[in-house]
């Protein structure tokens, strides 16, 4: 430049400053945003290690929860108050005592029998609009209902197998009950007394009680439990739920409900190796069958009870 260049030179504190450079640099001469500062961040920058979600075999994958379990528990218990009070008054005439009232009920199908079939639908109702309306999935399926396939080598998918097995169990049962010492006139020998109760209920038994029970305690029960507790304890907490289920019909002979706690559980371990209620429902059919017939037979069609009955 000479004293006649009329174009001033820019002072060197306002020079600009070539895009490929900060304009403020660290006093080593490295700019902030340069490569050595971003490659070892800071404890504030340093990655949260987000765990694995746990993943659940295709029967435990399931979409209700405990909260739906306590609705499910409030409504099974109101509606099944309202539909024996609405029969008992309905059907029973008036000015009974309680003990005749009892007895007239029990010799009543259609209270007996009627009030249990009711309630059975209330309950598959909720179930069918809370989990299957209400979603868009498959009522059934949602529920465990599907084909038995166990893996190989480990169980047979041929279903009579199930049902066979379910006749040895209710054989096993009755050696093991001949057996106990129990009190005369527990409630459901009082059932008996009653020919065409009896019978309605040796059929419900047999066509209505497997696929109910099966339904609501391996179906629904047992997936709830075995995500919240384990399998194992799941297959447990099932069993004795479902032998306290038949205490009041036993009057809670504690034998006889052992007994059942024992038989819930040998069920669950089905559901619970094969994937599928479809083989404990069979496993169910074919125990209440052989224990129908046997009762059928040994009573001649309830016309004729043991002594003591």
């Amino acid at each position: 430049m000479n004293p006649y260049d009329e174009t001033p030179r820019i002072p060197p504190e306002s020079e600009p400053v070539p895009e490929n450079e900060s304009p403020t640099k660290d006093p080593s001469g490295v700019p902030p945003e340069s490569p050595m500062f971003s490659e070892v961040p800071g404890p504030e920058f340093m990655p949260v290690p987000v765990p694995p979600a746990k993943t659940y075999p295709l029967d435990l994958q399931i979409t209700w929860s405990w909260p739906h379990l306590a609705v499910f528990l409030v409504f099974g218990v109101i509606s099944l108050v309202m539909v024996q009070a609405v029969l008992a008054a309905f059907l029973a005439p008036h000015g009974l005592s309680q003990r005749k009232l009892q007895s007239y009920l029990l010799s009543n199908p259609k209270f007996s029998i009627g009030s249990m079939l009711i309630w059975y639908a209330f309950l598959f109702f909720f179930l069918y609009v809370t989990l299957s309306l209400l979603r868009g999935h498959s009522f059934w399926e949602c529920l465990g209902w599907r084909k038995i396939q166990p893996k190989a080598g480990e169980l047979p998918r041929n279903p009579l197998v199930y049902f066979g097995a379910g006749c040895g169990l209710s054989l096993f049962v009755a050696i093991v009950s001949s057996r106990m010492k129990t009190p005369e006139n527990i409630p459901i020998e009082e059932l008996f007394r009653y020919r065409h109760t009896a019978l309605l209920f040796m059929a419900m038994a047999v066509l209505v009680a497997p696929l109910v029970e099966e339904t609501l305690f391996r179906g629904y029960l047992y997936p709830l439990f075995a995500r919240s507790f384990g399998i194992a304890p799941g297959i447990v907490l099932t069993g004795v739920l479902f032998g306290l289920m038949h205490g009041t019909q036993l009057g809670w002979t504690w034998e006889l409900v052992g007994v059942l706690v024992f038989v819930g559980i040998v069920f669950t371990i089905v559901r619970a190796r094969t994937g599928s209620v479809f083989a404990s429902y069979l496993m169910h059919l074919g125990y209440n069958s052989l224990i129908s017939a046997f009762a059928i037979l040994g009573t001649h069609g309830f016309t004729k009870l043991p002594p003591g009955h």
